[in-house]
């Protein structure tokens, strides 16, 4: 089992930044990679970002390359998402998942646990 519990979502007005926190706890945080996804309001679950076991590889959603960079942290069980120049059309929940099998996943599937997710809304 594996616990995720994401921190750092908030307000913030188109330009800004924000930085997401996915803190993980109940098995060796270094054996599997991790990923990011966010919700909007009425939309499907879409993938943003993730994440290999040791950090060495990134891959990113197009319409955050450039802006946002996703890391982590072995030693203190964290992955971060740093979001930078923030658009309207990023507004959703952000949940954290974290991927035993495939590493780099994109798919809503490649994921074996979830956090519960953190509100982020960008004001235009």
């Amino acid at each position: 089992q594996v616990q995720l519990v994401e921190s750092g979502g908030g307000y913030v007005q188109a330009g800004g930044s924000l930085i997401l926190s996915c803190a993980a706890s109940g098995r060796t945080f270094s054996r599997y990679a991790m990923g990011w996804f966010r919700q909007a309001p009425g939309k499907e679950r879409e993938f943003v970002a993730a994440i290999s076991w040791n950090g060495a590889r990134t891959y990113y959603t197009d319409s955050v390359k450039g802006r946002f960079t996703c890391s982590r942290d072995n030693a203190n069980n964290t992955v971060y998402l740093q979001m930078n120049s923030l658009k309207p059309e990023d507004t959703g929940v952000y949940f954290c998942a974290a991927d035993f099998t495939y590493g780099l996943g994109q798919r809503r599937t490649d994921y074996d646990y979830w956090g519960q997710g953190t509100q982020v809304t960008v004001s235009s």
